[in-house]
């Protein structure tokens, strides 16, 4: 495998992997609402509404963003439980990705590896990311309108974005990369 080739798979398989727990997590996903703070979630992104403390402003904005869509009131539930479901398909997508780029840092740089290594490191970081897909605790939290899902995708976002920077520190204009981090940072608070 050449390093297009590397580079050409590592994309497809992260976005299969996306694929994969996007479906999976619509195919189950919560039409209505769930226990304990479910509720409040969806009133309060559906609305707009201030929800308890801490609250979750950035989860209620895309909340509301995805209950437009709803073709009905009854719908409401499901449209902001997809808010979910969506940053936890975008979670898996990075964790692919970091895992690919940890394991060229631990086996060699991919230029140097041997094809049997890129398959060995494309084929064991999606055996990771759809595990991670299947894991209980995080397919329960993907398929219900909680703040937990959106915190995963940014921890995910923040460790890609890091081994980023870390490939591209020494690049004329690499510090774009944490200026990118410190935003994401800030929009994680919420």
């Amino acid at each position: 495998m050449a390093e297009f080739n590397f580079r050409k798979w590592d994309t497809i398989l992260g976005w299969l992997a996306f694929g994969i727990a996007l479906i999976t997590y619509i195919l189950t996903v919560e039409p209505t609402m769930s226990f304990w703070d479910c509720g409040e979630y969806i009133s309060t992104a559906a609305k707009l509404e201030v929800g308890h403390p801490p609250g979750a402003p950035l989860f209620q904005m895309l909340g509301a963003f995805f209950s437009l869509f709803a073709p009905g009131d009854e719908y409401v539930a499901l449209m902001v439980n997809l808010t979910s479901v969506f940053s936890s398909a975008f979670t898996i997508l990075f964790l692919f990705w970091s895992s690919t780029m940890v394991l060229r840092k631990v086996v060699g740089n991919y230029t140097e590896l041997s094809a049997d290594n890129q398959k060995m490191i494309l084929g064991s970081s999606l055996v990771g990311a759809l595990t991670f897909t299947f894991s209980d605790s995080f397919w329960f939290n993907a398929v219900e309108a909680e703040v937990y899902a959106m915190a995963t995708l940014f921890i995910a976002l923040l460790f890609w974005l890091g081994l980023k920077w870390e490939q591209n520190m020494d690049a004329e204009k690499g510090n774009r990369w944490l200026l990118l981090i410190s935003l994401v940072i800030g929009l994680s608070y919420g």
